[in-house]
């Protein structure tokens, strides 16, 4: 499972013109099923972007979580963050799981940002999102669930 969190000063997302959710001052996280992601890739990812420590304190050093600064997490489903770009030109979406599946794990993953007491708002899975992000800093950070820290 793949999250692309960008830090924002606010960010909303709108199908066929009309809002479905925005949030000001947070993360507008990009979550990426792929084939072999399961319920503990959902874990790892929530737990790792509600501890993400890039949010300035008073001293302007990027050393606060959301919750400390009581942030909100725009979470939209993106399957073509699993695209295979080794071959040609085209992407190829086979990586990406299939759309039942991976709709039951993104919901998982807001269920748990949720249960840390973050607020989530969310796009509609599977459809034709228009995302607007104002990103702040630019901070954006990718995050693989799979990733194994090296000591």
């Amino acid at each position: 499972m793949f999250a692309l969190v960008q830090r924002v000063t606010e960010g909303s997302v709108r199908i066929k013109n009309k809002f479905i959710g925005s949030i000001s001052k947070g993360f507008v996280v990009f979550i990426g099923v792929c084939k072999n992601d399961e319920a503990s890739d959902t874990i790892q990812l929530a737990q790792k972007i509600v501890g993400l420590r890039v949010f300035e304190d008073a001293e302007g050093k990027m050393n606060l979580s959301i919750q400390d600064i009581e942030g909100s997490i725009l979470a939209v489903s993106q399957f073509t963050l699993c695209a295979d770009t080794t071959k040609g030109r085209r992407p190829s979406f086979e990586n990406a799981m299939e759309p039942i599946k991976a709709e039951k794990l993104f919901t998982v993953f807001v269920e748990m940002l949720r249960a840390k007491g973050v607020r989530v708002e969310t796009g509609v899975f599977g459809e034709y999102m228009n995302v607007k992000i104002l990103n702040d800093g630019p901070v954006t950070i990718w995050i693989d669930s799979k990733a194994k820290r090296s000591k």
